[in-house]
């Protein structure tokens, strides 16, 4: 019997497909519960750090006092860029920031010892350097494209801390600072998303880290991925006023348009890393003196509420975009910020992968035509 002849059930998307086993995270996307490594979300948000989240996914328990002031210092150690990727950066400054990351993930390939070697240990060692040299990568991006100078890493400062130190030029309040923290832990990990399966495609070919991240990297900056929350951001600025929210909703909505933030492919229940966010994004803006940012997006929110009956939530993605437009980010980063949080992500993916491979290659059903005539060049009309 042929393939055509076969009855072939189709799951479009892979939707609903369960590809292989993990110990990184688990969505339970019915009742609105996201774990790593068997710890809560919500206590992770509240209670962790960054380091420590890094520490838990690629290690597989949370470090002690000594394992993280060590790994803290292997992190800080790791977060200087070559000279001449730097330079690569300056030659494509006018390009997309996730395009500018992109490539230079892939040109710090050429300056890592270990680029070729797939071994456990030395793909856990890439992908602590590659979570550390990110920010780097982005900040350094985007001070040069503003006619400024790169800044270097502090040492005395921790991930969070360094990123908005790099990116702005001075240290950040402790407030700021807890803020972007909380925001990188909430993004870290999310199972096989996208960008997640994307790293794993690579690596089933046994292509090395630096493949496998930039693979996540191209896959992220889709607006139906990573650029949900640069939409909302957009979205609130063209409301403008927290009275105009519900005539602007209701326009979408009769247009059939989608209203960027609310509903997930995986959560029919509203996505725990949202919780998080929301109250920050409040005590933010009234921090700041900007309340009306979250005045006009609860407006939203309120009016999209009927439908989280049919599992069109509110995601985290919401409530990110307003955080980082208040902290002075540009909204072209908002992206990059995600891939920041996302690298640890993706390199316990990747590990897990490598550690009981198989290529993942699926099947798509031919629907063509068949068995047609090829017809010389001269001869064709």
């Amino acid at each position: 019997m042929t393939t055509q002849q076969r009855e072939i059930s189709l799951a479009r998307g892979l939707k609903g497909v369960y590809l292989d086993t993990t110990e990184s995270s688990d969505v339970q996307g019915d009742i609105g519960k996201l774990i790593y490594r068997g710890y809560n979300i919500h206590d992770l948000a509240e209670q962790s750090t960054f380091e420590e989240t890094i520490y838990l996914l690629l290690y597989g328990k949370l470090p002690t006092r000594a394992q993280l002031n060590q790994f803290g210092a292997t992190l800080h150690q790791s977060g200087k860029v070559p000279g001449p990727v730097i330079d690569i950066i300056r030659s494509v400054q006018k390009s997309h920031p996730m395009d500018v990351l992109r490539t230079a993930v892939s040109a710090l390939s050429a300056f890592d010892p270990e680029t070729e070697d797939n071994s456990p240990e030395a793909t856990l060692r890439k992908g602590i350097r590659l979570t550390a040299q990110t920010p780097t990568i982005v900040c350094a991006h985007d001070r040069i494209r503003h006619g400024l100078k790169p800044v270097e890493p502090n040492p005395s400062l921790n991930f969070a801390a360094n990123f908005l130190y790099m990116l702005k030029g001075e240290a950040p309040s402790e407030a700021d600072t807890k803020l972007m923290d909380t925001d990188f832990i909430l993004h870290a990990d999310h199972g096989s998303n996208a960008s997640a399966f994307g790293a794993r495609v690579a690596a089933s070919t046994l292509a090395d880290l630096h493949c496998a991240v930039v693979a996540g990297v191209a896959t992220l900056k889709g607006p139906w991925h990573g650029g949900a929350a640069e939409k909302v951001m957009e979205m609130a600025l063209e409301i403008g006023e927290e009275s105009k929210a519900l005539s602007y909703i209701e326009d979408r909505l009769k247009k059939g348009d989608r209203v960027m933030g609310f509903g997930h492919r995986v959560y029919t229940a509203e996505d725990p890393r949202a919780r998080h966010l929301r109250d920050r994004a409040k005590a933010l803006g009234d921090r700041m003196g900007q309340p009306k940012w979250w005045r006009i997006l609860s407006a939203v929110e309120e009016r999209m509420r009927p439908y989280a009956r049919r599992g069109i939530c509110v995601n985290v993605d919401f409530w990110s975009g307003s955080i980082y437009y208040l902290l002075g980010i540009p909204e072209d980063l908002f992206i990059s910020i995600f891939a920041i949080g996302r690298v640890p992500g993706w390199a316990v993916q990747v590990l897990e992968q490598q550690k009981n491979n198989i290529l993942i290659r699926p099947l798509l059903k031919y629907v063509g035509p068949m068995d047609v005539p090829y017809v010389p060049i001269d001869q064709r009309s």
